[in-house]
């Protein structure tokens, strides 16, 4: 990742934070539209998994340019979801999930400079988070 790349996906996360409810929902409504056989994957509350995930990204997107903060934590969260069930197919459906999002919640502010930025940033979280599932527990 470099520099721009982290400085877009802050700027436009910056933007998603005010709408962070409503951004959850409509990443989860993308996920299930685009694979309706993850739903069981999601157990509970809907509306504490969305701010659980947003609480997720803002805590990735700010630690960005520290990689040694980050990536253990995105290992662990990886194992995490393993034990959940994900596979690694599941990351594909989620990046497509998440961008679609952006590009819903950014409206103008979605450039294709911020979905290179973006598609950059998550490929680096989900091969983290992919390894660390195979990894022993």
């Amino acid at each position: 990742m470099n520099d721009t790349s982290i400085q877009l996906v802050r700027e436009t996360f910056d933007l998603v934070e005010p709408i962070a409810p409503q951004a959850a929902a409509m990443f989860y409504a993308n996920l299930f539209a685009a694979d309706p056989l993850l739903v069981p994957l999601f157990k509970g509350d809907m509306a504490a998994q969305g701010r659980r995930l947003m609480q997720m990204i803002a805590l990735a997107v700010s630690k960005l340019d520290e990689p040694t903060t980050l990536m253990p934590a995105l290992a662990q969260l990886g194992q995490r979801h393993a034990g959940y069930g994900v596979r690694d197919a599941h990351y594909d459906t989620v990046g497509v999930a998440l961008l679609t999002t952006l590009r819903q919640g950014l409206g103008v502010a979605y450039t294709p400079e911020v979905e290179e930025a973006w598609t950059e940033v998550y490929g680096v979280i989900a091969s983290t988070m992919k390894a660390a599932a195979k990894l022993p527990a």
